[in-house]
């Protein structure tokens, strides 16, 4: 069994070291099953010193030209090798405990794919309300968030990856085609729960709640035409770190 954790980024260079570290986290509880691991982190184009920094903490560092969070992902698992693929965040810290909970999974036989619940670090009432609900919803209805995604790489491929036309939302476009080929297959998609993923608040310290709000109507209103428009999705892909 070999496991490929991937780790898009995009002028992380405040964040990748700790988000590598979190990785080995991961290829040590793996390698206590025998398990191989290693580790990609995908350059999505960045100005600063990001790919220098992954790879001096050992990870293989791919690039992606075009800054949107579906390609890098895309990227970094056409470059795996592993029989699995876990994609995590640059400012997401998984525990452990929560790829203890992957591994058990995996060896379920039974599971194609899953995420992982959230928690945000810092006191921002709305937002910890917001990821509250997210979470129930996740839970629910089978949705995964994109800071922390486990998926078998050959049903990964068959679902077709990331939708390369969305700039935001991609995960919940990927999350419905995965139902249901997990349908089809007699398969399972887990949302794991009791070691939830710390992910960062910074988007509550950079952008105004004025900003979120406006965001969030443009993407219930004009949907699609929000999602695939780069400059609408511009919290993502401002540079603002």
């Amino acid at each position: 069994m070999k496991i490929s954790i991937i780790i898009p980024a995009f002028n992380e260079e405040s964040l990748i070291e700790t988000a590598l570290r979190c990785a080995s986290l991961g290829k040590d509880e793996f390698a206590r099953l025998g398990w191989k691991t290693e580790l990609i982190v995908c350059d999505n184009n960045s100005t600063d010193r990001t790919a220098e920094l992954a790879c001096s903490r050992g990870a293989r560092v791919v690039f992606e030209p075009l800054n949107q969070i579906a390609r890098a992902r895309n990227t970094g698992a056409a470059a795996a090798s592993g029989d699995w693929l876990i994609f995590t965040d640059a400012d997401s810290q998984p525990s452990a405990a929560l790829f203890r909970e992957v591994a058990e999974q995996i060896q379920t036989g039974n599971c194609v794919a899953g995420g992982a619940t959230l928690r945000m670090d810092g006191d921002y009432p709305i937002a910890n309300l917001t990821v509250r609900l997210w979470n129930r919803i996740s839970r629910a209805a089978r949705y995964l968030a994109g800071s922390f995604i486990f998926c078998e790489t050959a049903t990964f491929r068959k679902v077709g990856g990331f939708s390369n036309e969305l700039f935001a939302g991609e995960e919940i476009d990927w999350s419905r085609r995965l139902k249901r080929l997990a349908r089809a297959e007699g398969k399972t998609i887990v949302i794991l729960h009791r070691h939830p993923l710390l992910t960062s608040g910074r988007k509550m310290r950079l952008y105004t709640l004025r900003e979120h709000f406006r965001f969030l109507l443009k993407a219930i209103f004009r949907n699609r035409k929000t999602l695939t428009d780069r400059a609408a999705c511009h919290t993502w892909y401002d540079g603002r770190r």
